[in-house]
């Protein structure tokens, strides 16, 4: 056991748990994976044995022994096997600690006693993924701070293991060793199902995203790997014999070490091994390199464990010296399957020829800008799989991607890629079926009227919006044109964008809410630096900050909608009446100012967000104010409910029906009503079937939203009357789950024949 200093032993356990896990995310397999964790355990904590097990899925709870260290044929006591089994079983039972010494019976086998056993619960999302188990054959009993660190270190494993279990399934479904795996569940994106091939686009200065990649010419290969070695090499040489560059002789050991290690046998022959094997030469870095630092990891000296992050430094270094080498330009399937840790807009628009079929993200959530593009662009994505499996691990595969359910498929199956044909095949009969709704208004069975806007951001939106029949521009972000820069567009440059978004949609409204940055939409050459972005320097608090920022965009905007007069204007991020009395008047001067210059400008409509919850608190004095008001569900539901609505780990309680958002909703929908001032619902909440029902049960008066969406609402819009839509709304507001209200709902869709908005499957 470790019974050193309070203090030392913390930093001792920190430095090891660190490097187990690291450990276990370099393994190859799930069974290398296990049996690292259990001698490393056994040698970390000094007991006699160590134990995993694992959840077995086909047996709710039933523990099966995965991995054991010190368990031979003559291991003697402490515990027989089968009570083994059954103490974790115990544990996995209670998902709680279990801690037994020899004073201590089981209450299953009263007859069998125990010298020390230790099991802790090894949970992950929620789930229980298996029990760690550690034993003393002598007589011994844990102590409260040794179960502590042996259920942290559980923790920190939980993650790693259901990688190092995703790893070992697609090996096993590519060699034929094992059907395909069922599916890997994500976060639903955006809907659709796409069969094609894995692309993956890494972060290409970090060597652990590398994925692996198949390669024609070895030669070749082994000729770019080795040229980059002497390269780096050379490099490192120079810098360490340059006089004058104010290096200590200690500095230039170091990089004549470094050098040496560059250009070590050791790291060279493990390294073209890989190449020699298929695996491209920045692949086969990766897997040289974790090797060699796992290697010094797993050494008790601190300085020598310190070597570890030398090795992974020589690494970043070989790897950008082999990318300098790479072509420039993207080689992309012709069914591409775009997947990333972290992908962004620019990632999707650099697929050409329309061979984008879908989107694969390891973090994220269905309210993520990539997640809204993609639905912009009707492209099915999944979101939020970095904590289920290697993103890496999927380039060259072939995938299928459920957007309805969040499930990506690796490797399946002839049947499975039969399956989900037929259901892609329905799915196109129902876009087709949708598409003849295009030339019809959104209007209920009982002729209650809502118009349907489109969001948009770019300019390759507006086409698509209008083909989905769209009434107009509901949210128009002006920020993106922003963010694809290097320095702020001027008034004319702005000017010339807006006027040809106005005249794409002349006659119908076109909205265009003021610059939204900060929060998730940074601009690089506006840094903001905050602890908390989403509560702190945004959207129109920049705005009433940078007066001169401001008036140029409304300028722009005003000079833009001349003799067309399609214009409102949206202010975003309204918390408090004196923010909107000051941006009012900042737009009245711009105004002004345009008349003084001879300009003939109609006045457009003004609105103001209501997407904080002080905004819904205050939304009568606000109303007063504006000609109309626009609810931001996104943000809202995310300021409500205290959830990141790009955290993939919290997506779960990101819902549009929990009781308090439908209560926001109705509160802000009647203010309107009492206050004659129009209110229109945007974000993708609007997008949601159930979600709209009890919007056209409120009386809202217009929503926008998506233009992949549009169709399916209209559908809804047309399947239901106000008077059915407020009495679900009734039965809603007595419900006090989400869950319980989504049944409901989703009940209702059902009966209404809508059937395929809730299961695409059955579209026929």
């Amino acid at each position: 056991m470790i019974r050193k200093s309070a203090s030392r032993s913390s930093v001792l356990l920190t430095t090891r748990f660190d490097a187990i896990v690291q450990s276990l995310g370099t393994a190859p397999n799930l069974d290398s994976a296990l049996l690292g964790i259990v001698k490393d355990v056994r040698k970390v904590f000094q007991v006699d044995i160590c134990l995993l097990y694992l959840s077995d899925p086909a047996q709710q709870d039933l523990q099966q022994l995965m991995a054991s260290d010190g368990l031979g044929a003559d291991a003697g006591p402490p515990l027989p096997h089968a009570f083994a089994d059954t103490l974790a079983n115990l544990v996995a039972e209670r998902s709680e600690p279990v801690n037994l010494c020899d004073s201590q019976a089981s209450p299953t086998h009263p007859d069998v006693s125990c010298q020390g056993y230790l099991g802790v619960p090894i949970m992950h999302q929620g789930a229980l993924l298996g029990v760690l188990i550690v034993q003393q054959k002598a007589r011994y009993r844990f102590s409260e701070s040794e179960l502590a660190s042996l259920a942290t270190l559980a923790a920190q494993i939980a993650g790693g293991i259901r990688l190092a279990e995703s790893r070992s399934s697609i090996s096993a479904s590519l060699s034929g060793d094992k059907p395909a795996a069922p599916f890997f569940e994500g976060v639903i994106g955006a809907p659709g199902i796409a069969t094609g091939t894995g692309h993956v686009v890494y972060a290409r200065a970090k060597l652990e995203q590398i994925p692996d990649r198949s390669i024609t010419d070895i030669e070749a290969e082994i000729a770019d790997f080795q040229a980059a070695v002497e390269q780096v090499a050379r490099e490192l040489d120079r810098i360490a014999e340059e006089q004058g560059a104010g290096l200590t002789p200690e500095d230039r050991t170091l990089f004549r070490a470094y050098a040496m290690i560059a250009r070590s046998d050791e790291l060279m022959t493990s390294t073209l091994a890989g190449i020699k094997n298929g695996n491209w030469a920045a692949g086969a870095l990766r897997d040289s390199i974790r090797e060699h630092a796992r290697y010094f990891e797993a050494m008790d000296d601190p300085y020598l464990r310190e070597r570890a992050d030398d090795i992974r430094a020589i690494g970043r270094a070989l790897l950008n010296e082999l990318q300098a080498r790479e072509q420039v330009e993207e080689r992309y399937p012709a069914r591409t399957i775009l997947a990333g840790e972290d992908l962004s807009p620019l990632d999707l628009a650099a697929v050409k020829d329309a061979r984008l079929l879908a989107v694969i993200s390891g973090h994220g959530s269905r309210l993520s800008h990539l997640a809204i593009l993609a639905r912009s662009m009707g492209i099915p994505a999944v979101m939020g799989l970095a904590d289920t499996l290697p993103i890496a691990n999927l380039d060259g595969k072939s995938l299928i991607v459920d957007g309805y359910q969040g499930r990506l498929y690796v490797e399946p199956d002839a049947s499975a890629k039969r399956e989900f044909r037929k259901l892609a095949a329905r799915e196109r009969r129902l876009s087709k079926k949708l598409r003849l709704l295009s030339d019809q208004t959104a209007q209920t069975a009982d002729g209650f009227r809502i118009p349907l806007y489109t969001n948009a951001g770019l300019l390759s939106d507006l086409n698509p919006s209008l083909a989905a029949g769209s009434e107009g521009i509901g949210l128009y972000r002006t920020e993106f044109p922003f963010m694809v820069r290097d320095s702020f567009p001027t008034e004319e440059e702005q000017y010339s964008l807006y006027r040809q978004v106005l005249e794409t949609f002349h006659p119908r409204p076109v909205t265009l809410r003021t610059l939204d940055i900060g929060g998730d939409k940074p601009l690089t050459y506006f840094p903001v630096q905050e602890t908390n972005p989403f509560l702190g320097w945004r959207g129109i608090r920049i705005s009433l900050d940078h007066p001169e920022m401001f008036l140029t965009q409304i300028r722009a905007m005003l000079r833009a909608s001349s003799g067309l007069d399609n214009l409102n204007l949206l202010l975003p991020m309204i918390s408090r009446v004196e923010d909107l009395d000051e941006a009012l008047m900042l737009i009245r001067r711009a105004y002004q100012q345009l008349e003084q210059e001879g300009l003939t400008i109609t006045r457009p409509l003004l609105g103001a967000m209501i997407e904080v919850p002080s905004a819904v608190y205050m939304v009568e004095a606000l109303a007063r104010r504006v000609d109309f008001l626009s609810v931001g569900t996104n943000d809202l539901i995310q300021y409500l409910l205290a959830v990141d609505r790009n955290n993939e780990r919290v997506a779960r309680w990101f819902d549009a029906l929990h009781p308090a958002v439908i209560q926001a909703l109705l509160r802000i929908i009647r203010a309107g009503k009492r206050s004659g001032t129009p209110v229109s619902v945007c974000g993708e909440a609007a997008g949601d079937p159930a979600v709209a029902i009890l919007l056209i049960g409120m009386g809202v008066d217009s929503l926008s939203l998506s233009a992949g969406d549009l169709p399916r609402i209209k559908w809804t819009i047309h399947s239901f009357s106000r008077q059915r839509a407020k009495d679900l709304l009734r039965q809603s507001l007595k419900l006090e789950q989400a869950s319980a209200i989504r049944t409901l709902l989703t009940r209702a869709l059902v009966d209404a024949g809508l059937e395929a908005l809730v299961h695409p499957g059955n579209s026929d």
